[in-house]
């Protein structure tokens, strides 16, 4: 009896502490992935904003950008698997994560390639290998149409603005004023949750609460910047029609953010892409499954 009442106190008196200090223990779990990944945190001025990045590795330079309403850290999982071959940049794009937030400035499509490009250049990092997911993969494969010299291959993974793509249950709800990207309350995350994945990566519940206590203050710029990106969007199966950039496109098949239609549409644009549409797989493979993720990109680029 008292071993039980023993064993019942320490376990609620450990997910008390784990629940006052719970972002304390969140940051340090963060750098501890961060070293796990070989990565360190850095900062670049690029017009009015301070970016931050995480930089670490060793091969080649591959630039990894995060989807909307995300952050560097989406790529955490994937990179200890990729930083043994690859020296690894991995930004908060402009108005997100720790980068500057600017009211006044607007983050369209072409204005954040703009701003890509200028870090790349202030880097000097020459030809790179380019890869993104969701929103980021939208801007590698803008960037890599407008500068097809200075990317040496593409990675798409699920990526935004194939407009010709079937409609997604996604965008089918925010036709309807429902945006499921702009977290205002727990459930709103819970909600975006389950349509990101098939299958929920582990995250501690203290550590979920985090992230949702994140997305919502984050909510409100959000919102301005989904508007920005409205503004004009290119198509990206007709920028990137004909290229010849060695791509690898990943999708899931069970993708409810963006249609996994987008998978054959854009393979059919790109000469000679490799297109593979990942099983019981949704929107985010780098984080849902990061080990096959890892291995079917370095196997694509004959480092497997």
């Amino acid at each position: 009896m008292w071993a039980l009442f023993t064993i019942t106190i320490v376990i609620v008196l450990a997910w008390r502490v784990l629940h006052v200090f719970r972002w304390p223990l969140f940051n340090l779990g963060i750098r501890i992935q961060q070293r796990k990944g070989e990565l360190s945190e850095h900062s670049i001025k690029i017009d009015d904003h301070d970016i931050v990045y995480l930089d670490g590795g060793t091969g080649e330079p591959l630039l990894l950008l995060h989807g909307f309403g995300a952050n560097k850290d989406n790529w955490l999982q994937i990179a200890p698997l990729l930083a043994p071959h690859f020296r690894l940049i991995i930004p908060d794009l402009p108005g997100f994560g720790d980068s500057t937030r600017k009211d006044e400035s607007r983050y369209a499509a072409t204005d954040q390639v703009v701003r890509l490009h200028a870090m790349i250049n202030a880097l000097e990092l020459g030809a790179i290998h380019l890869g993104g997911n969701s929103m980021g993969g939208y801007l590698a494969g803008l960037y890599a149409a407008q500068y097809p010299a200075h990317v040496k291959s593409q990675w798409l993974l699920a990526p935004a603005g194939v407009i010709s793509a079937e409609p997604s249950e996604f965008f089918q709800m925010v036709e309807n004023g429902d945006n499921p990207l702009l977290v205002n309350t727990p459930a709103d995350f819970k909600r975006l949750l389950q349509m990101c994945f098939t299958k929920i990566p582990y995250i501690p519940r203290a550590f979920q609460r985090c992230i949702c206590e994140r997305n919502i203050q984050e909510q409100k710029f959000n919102e301005k910047i989904f508007g920005d990106l409205l503004i004009d969007p290119p198509e990206l199966e007709v920028v990137l029609n004909g290229s010849t950039t060695k791509t690898q496109i990943l999708w899931g098949d069970e993708d409810r953010i963006l249609h996994a239609s987008g998978a054959s549409l854009l393979g059919n644009a790109i000469a000679n892409a490799e297109t593979i549409v990942m099983k019981k797989m949704g929107h985010c493979p780098m984080l849902e499954r990061p080990r096959e993720t890892a291995e079917l990109y370095l196997k694509f680029q004959g480092l497997s």
